[in-house]
């Protein structure tokens, strides 16, 4: 996939190379192959995610390989920047090198929606370097930033592709978080990959219970889901093969790991270990949505709703006009007229093609060429997050 892109990748570094040019760059099951084909996941498998490079096997290709393999890691995701800063860490010599020893990596970006266009070239950056993918972390710094968020996806995108394949690892709790962009992030245009950030030790619950917590709030954003464990802070080794087999019995594709320099022993030992799928099955439901409920999860609702050619306001508040809409698409699907979106609405509103949405700091506008209708914040955007359920990015960012 390498030699098929290179084309691809040398007009990438021709415009991040450009982008970057007014300031210095700063730094502060496994048996796959380097390097990803046209439509596999590069998140297949097992991953480790590394903060500081100097801090995981004290940076040490070789060394980081040879771990790797022994813990059947296919893929290392390495910190390529924070906001606008490029991290020198991730660079063509470390990539080509752990490329050559049999591993993907991927890079990833701490953003904070800021400056994003600056954010997406450093992104770009990262991609021209040779990342097999890039995964943004996005947390509690854009929740109610959605015009931000829709410049740096359409700024990303045009730089690196429609195709190239990125992440998004947020908070797993969408409920928690009504603010919180996900359906720009994971919409039309945006992340192919979602990557909810499921570290159970932390949010103080069973991995059963997070996994339930977590499937049914991200799977309405139809994409497929690669959750993301803890292996810092000591957690039992027992919870990260169950972390894992669960992964295993909901089909996911693979699972990744917070973080290479915080895991000790028994957990690099247990993510490596033999697992089956867990007799468990996934849970077969949908977030209950009526009368009142607001936030993101509405505005992607109206969103699956207005792109099936139903009149409804997208503006993150479950209202009058909305319950029309589901009323109305509940009696042409022969579905039971409740007025809510309930467990047997959510499966034929998900085969919807959801309207394309721009969001913009200036009111609604001209959509222009790009096919997307052109929208001021939703309501919802004002809306506070409930709680962190994880530790504030501090800590791991």
């Amino acid at each position: 996939m390498r030699a098929r892109r290179t084309r691809t990748l040398a007009l990438i570094a021709a415009a991040a190379a450009l982008a970057l040019a007014a300031g210095p760059l700063a730094g502060g099951a496994s048996s796959q192959t380097s390097g990803t084909s046209a439509g596999k996941n590069p998140l297949a498998g097992n991953g480790m995610w590394i903060w500081y490079l100097s801090r995981s096997s004290h940076g040490r290709l070789g060394a980081i390989a040879k771990k790797a393999h022994a813990h059947g890691i296919d893929t290392v995701l390495i910190k390529s920047g924070d906001g606008t800063t490029y991290w020198n860490q991730f660079s063509p010599a470390v990539v080509s090198g752990l490329h050559a020893r049999g591993l993907n990596v991927c890079a990833w970006q701490f953003i904070y929606g800021t400056k994003p266009g600056k954010e997406a070239r450093v992104g770009a950056a990262a991609v021209a370097n040779g990342a097999d993918c890039l995964v943004l972390d996005v947390e509690g710094q854009y929740e109610g930033k959605y015009p931000q968020a829709s410049y740096y996806m359409s700024s990303l995108r045009s730089l690196v592709g429609a195709d190239y394949p990125i992440g998004l690892a947020s908070f797993p709790y969408v409920d928690y978080h009504p603010a919180l962009p996900y359906s720009v992030f994971l919409g039309p245009g945006g992340a192919q990959y979602n990557i909810p950030q499921l570290y159970w030790k932390d949010i103080g619950t069973t991995v059963d219970t997070g996994y339930i917590h977590t499937w049914v709030w991200n799977r309405i954003y139809g994409r497929p889901i690669d959750p993301l464990g803890q292996v810092y802070n000591r957690p039992k080794a027992g919870q990260i093969r169950r972390f894992r087999a669960l992964a295993m019995s909901h089909g996911f594709d693979g699972v990744s790991w917070w973080d290479w320099q915080e895991a000790g022993k028994r957990q690099w030992k247990a993510v490596g270990q033999p697992v089956s799928p867990a007799a468990a099955t996934p849970y077969p439901s949908y977030p209950f949505l009526h009368l009142g409920s607001k936030g993101d999860f509405v505005a992607w609702a109206q969103q699956l709703l207005a792109g099936g050619g139903y009149t409804v306001p997208i503006d993150g508040y479950f209202q009058a006009p909305t319950q029309s809409a589901v009323y109305a698409f509940q009696a042409d699907h022969g579905l039971p007229q409740t007025g809510n979106l309930d467990v047997a609405t959510w499966g034929p509103l998900l085969q919807n093609k959801p309207l394309a949405v721009r969001w913009t700091t200036g009111g609604a506008v001209a959509a222009g060429s790009s096919g997307r209708v052109a929208l001021p914040p939703p309501k919802s955007a004002k809306l506070p997050a409930l709680r962190n359920e994880i530790p504030p990015p501090g800590k791991r960012g």
